[in-house]
């Protein structure tokens, strides 16, 4: 088997020093006095290794004006080394700058800002459309805390956080008529990347969406009343023919449905246009839900089964309105799409992280793909159904705008065929004990 390189070198430094002290014992032997001609032998290989060693070290440290020396040995193999590793050093960062170049081309064509922060968050590169969009000037800004240039409270906020699924809209410092989705995508170890998009254009769009719907949404109230009046006179007019009854019956639910989806509209305008957060106005779940449980049985058609697990008589904090429309927007989901034969439970709980509203159901339940869209506005799972039961698609995204006022979470879970259990989660300061109210009265 043939010997690597390194044990050849190895094997030859061995044998030509074996051969010098054989030569040395045999000079000895035929002169006298071994010892004095091992001893010279050795010093002056010792004294040429030395000099090996002097020629490789000059060489390092002189490498870019010098060439390599011509050593033999194993001294010859760690130059044919060393030069070897200089050749890859010197490929790896040819093949670095070239990327690092296209990246910054790539990065300059972009439309979109790019920001690299460190894990401090100091700014260490940023690219042309990053300094238009947010005003950051090279040589000044590099090395700065990106806090400390852009210091609205959403921005902070945002990156204090650990969700970055959804970007932050900013208006741009340099001009406030500018909208600015940014969004943090972490990379390596603990560093971020910023993109930062001129979104204004959508922004207005959606402005003058929101606008239209709500204006049209409050200008058809009044013909629907009116509507609706007539429609009741006809229906308890006497005189009218029973012939007329199924059709005037139905015009009078097609009504009342086009009211239900207006007034739908309107408030989830009101929630859409409303940025603060919700008072806290003290809210008595427990006896919401109650009531609730007794209006569902009083409906003309509901499941078989409506079960209230008041696990905790804890009371929350925030807008009595918004509240009752969002636990009723669930259990009447629940009822619609429940059998007669099924069963639904609504729970009420607390803890030290907050409270918790769950509508548990055996119903028809939701396809997996249908579950991240549910609450996007008129987005229906079964839209033949949901006509036939008279929703309006406008639901869930009520209550998902109102629990966001709230600083809760919808979170749902469902299998198609087995039911669905909808779960709403509160923060603990919008949780309050039923003792600390009755505390404050008797002070």
């Amino acid at each position: 088997m043939p010997l690597s390189p390194a044990a050849a070198a190895w094997s030859y430094a061995l044998a030509r020093l074996a051969a010098l002290f054989a030569i040395a014992t045999a000079g000895g032997l035929v002169f006298g006095n071994v010892a004095v001609w091992v001893v010279v032998t050795l010093a002056g290989y010792l004294a040429l290794q030395i000099t090996y060693l002097y020629r490789l070290h000059r060489w390092l440290r002189l490498r870019r004006t010098t060439e390599p020396p011509d050593l033999s040995g194993v001294w010859g193999d760690v130059v044919a080394l060393v030069i070897r590793i200089y050749r890859r050093k010197q490929f790896h960062k040819r093949r670095i700058v070239q990327l690092f170049r296209e990246f910054r081309r790539m990065t300059t064509a972009m439309p979109d800002g790019v920001i690299v922060l460190s894990p401090e968050r100091d700014i260490l590169w940023f690219n042309r459309p990053a300094a238009q969009l947010l005003g950051l000037k090279r040589k000044v800004d590099f090395g700065q805390r990106i806090n400390n240039l852009l210091r609205q409270p959403d921005f902070v906020r945002y990156l204090d956080g650990e969700d970055y699924a959804q970007p932050v809209i900013l208006r741009a410092p340099l001009s406030p008529d500018l909208f600015l989705a940014v969004r943090a995508v972490s990379y390596g170890a603990g560093q971020q990347l910023l993109l930062v998009r001129d979104v204004t254009r959508q922004i207005r769009l959606e402005a003058m969406r929101k606008d239209f719907v709500a204006n049209a949404s409050h200008e058809l109230r009044s013909p629907l009343t009116v509507i609706s009046g007539y429609l009741d006179t006809m229906v308890d007019d006497p005189e009218l023919q029973a012939a007329w009854g199924p059709p005037l019956n139905e015009m009078r639910r097609q009504a009342e449905r086009m009211r239900t989806l207006v007034n739908d509209l309107l408030e989830l305008s009101r929630l859409e246009a409303s940025d603060d957060f919700a008072p806290e106005d003290v809210v008595d779940v427990p006896g919401m839900l109650s009531l609730m449980r007794r209006e569902v049985l009083a409906l003309d058609r509901h499941p078989e089964t409506v079960t209230l697990e008041l696990e905790s008589s804890a009371l929350l904090l925030g807008s009595e309105a918004e509240l009752h429309s969002v636990f009723w927007n669930l259990i009447s989901n629940a009822v619609k799409y429940t059998p007669a034969d099924g069963h639904i439970t609504i729970r009420w709980q607390s803890d030290a992280n907050g409270a918790r509203f769950q509508v548990e159901d055996s119903g028809i339940g939701i396809a997996a793909e249908h579950l991240p869209r549910i609450t996007e506005r008129f987005y229906r799972v079964d839209p033949g159904r949901a006509r036939k039961t008279g929703g309006s698609g406008l639901g869930l995204s009520i209550v998902k705008h109102a629990l966001t006022r709230h600083g809760g979470v919808l979170e749902v879970e469902s299998e198609e065929g087995r039911g669905s259990t909808f779960t709403c989660h509160f923060p603990a300061r919008r949780t309050l004990a039923r003792e600390q109210i009755a505390l404050g009265a008797a002070g």
